[in-house]
């Protein structure tokens, strides 16, 4: 495979070096390197300007859940286009992909979240959450319910509230947050308890780590707890079993709300539509998702309401007075269109199924990286993992900042073919869920090439030494 059209990759380097500012731009290279360019895709791979093939071990940013490419959802958003582009769903109006996609996600949900508000990316349909509790609350005339629990390491997106519930502290730098709303609790990383902690002992402390913190800020004062039921940005931290139904628990003694942000789990990437229920045992009030419901293909999201939620909010305020939250792209008819094709293609070709068949022969073949000295974990479920690297496996003690572990591992796995995500001191993969044994096969052997690669370079520049 290569690309199908010339690309003057020249041309594009410098209009995006001179024009775009990137999401997560890392200026000390940004200006010399500027951009790779990706042009192509088809399947798992991705083909860049130069027509050079890769395997996209992070499906473009945890979404292309049905693969790049599908020639399905591009005609149904083809035709959708001709028949209404765009029509404005304010003050009753809708179209028939909206009301459809609308009763496809109830008809999904676990309990009776059988309420859908649309945006258009995560963070949209965080901040509409947390926006809708606070209504919900004052309806119910408890209006000091305002403050939110959040966990470190938590990712819930980048607009200004997002960012806020968000728990990354390496994210917050140079920017202000929302002050004294969102009140974090340690995230629950069972790699990083405390030595000779039982697995169900460091359970009980990160659950009382929420009740202690609900009675801190007082229960009259606490309006929601957001979790997201496997952590991603934040290292893919799978928590110990019975953490989220016993964290609900506790969120019902005090009347707290709890937001599942299922914008990375949903869709397939756990094997289930929706994990909360069907892989960790609870039902939340709220669920919210986006990536994976589209694939990726068109910018769509979903805040999913319960319905006793729903009965309170839906209640008019006062004659005249209306629910006066929404955007001009919510329930867009193209994008809901993709949402409903992209649930079809997943129900007749029961990738969820697949997930759940393939996903162990992923962490099984990722586990033998465990083998280098570097790697101190490999973690996570199915199609969503992580490695981290360590300096030390004994100690866990992590490499220099300056060592870029995990841009360097990711660097070699670009060289080689495969795209991996670095973060930090780790790397994350979550591929299309289409991906092959074969595949997986080749993106192990790579990242296994790389990091012994990376491991030299290391050695060679004096930054780090094997302890075996």
């Amino acid at each position: 495979m290569s690309t199908k059209h010339h690309y003057d990759t020249e041309a594009l380097w410098r209009q995006d070096l001179d024009h775009y500012i990137h999401p997560w731009t890392d200026f000390s290279t940004f200006k010399e390197e500027g951009s790779l360019i990706m042009a192509e895709s088809e399947g798992a791979y991705v083909v860049d300007s130069e027509g050079n093939r890769y395997i996209d071990g992070i499906g473009g940013l945890w979404c292309v859940n049905i693969g790049y490419a599908n020639e399905e959802m591009a005609q149904a958003i083809a035709e959708q286009v001709r028949r209404i582009t765009y029509y404005s769903t304010f003050t009753h109006l809708t179209t028939p992909p909206a009301a459809e996609l609308a009763s496809k996600l109830a008809e999904l949900t676990p309990g009776k979240l059988n309420h859908v508000f649309y945006g258009t990316g995560g963070s949209m349909s965080n901040d509409t959450a947390i926006r809708i509790i606070h209504f919900y609350f004052n309806r119910l005339g408890k209006r000091n319910k305002k403050k939110i629990i959040s966990r470190t390491d938590g990712y819930h997106g980048s607009t200004y509230l997002a960012m806020t519930l968000t728990g990354i502290e390496f994210d917050h730098q140079g920017f202000d947050l929302v002050p004294d709303l969102v009140h974090h609790i340690p995230a629950p990383n069972p790699y990083r308890r405390p030595d000779g902690m039982s697995l169900e002992a460091f359970c009980d402390e990160k659950v009382a780590d929420l009740e202690n913190k609900i009675l801190e800020l007082g229960p009259e004062n606490v309006a929601c707890f957001i979790a997201e039921p496997i952590m991603g940005a934040g290292g893919v931290i799978v928590p110990p079993p019975g953490y989220h139904r016993r964290t609900r628990e506790v969120c019902d003694r005090y009347e707290v709300l709890y937001i599942s942000d299922e914008v990375v789990t949903g869709f397939g990437r756990l094997g289930h539509f929706f994990a909360s229920e069907s892989v960790f045992d609870f039902v939340p009030d709220i669920i919210t998702c986006a990536k994976g419901i589209s694939s990726g293909y068109v910018p769509l999201s979903a805040t999913l309401l319960s319905e006793a939620m729903y009965d309170v909010i839906s209640v008019p305020q006062s004659e005249g007075a209306m629910f006066t939250h929404g955007f001009t792209y919510s329930g867009h008819p193209i994008s809901c269109a993709a949402g409903l094709k992209n649930i079809e293609i997943m129900e007749r070709d029961d990738i969820c199924g697949y997930v759940r068949d393939v996903g162990p022969y992923l962490e099984e073949q990722l586990a033998s990286l465990l083998e280098h000295p570097i790697v101190g974990d490999v973690r996570g479920s199915h199609f969503m993992m992580c490695i981290e690297n360590v300096a030390d496996k004994e100690t866990k003690a992590l490499l220099p900042a300056e060592a870029a572990i995990g841009n360097r591992i990711a660097a070699h796995c670009q060289s080689r073919g495969v795209i991996v995500r670095p973060i930090a001191h780790l790397n994350v993969l979550s591929p299309p869920l289409i991906l092959t044994r074969q595949q997986i096969d080749t993106m192990v052997e790579v990242l296994h090439d790389s990091i012994r690669a990376t491991q030299d370079d290391l050695i060679r520049e004096g930054i780090w030494r094997s302890a075996r």
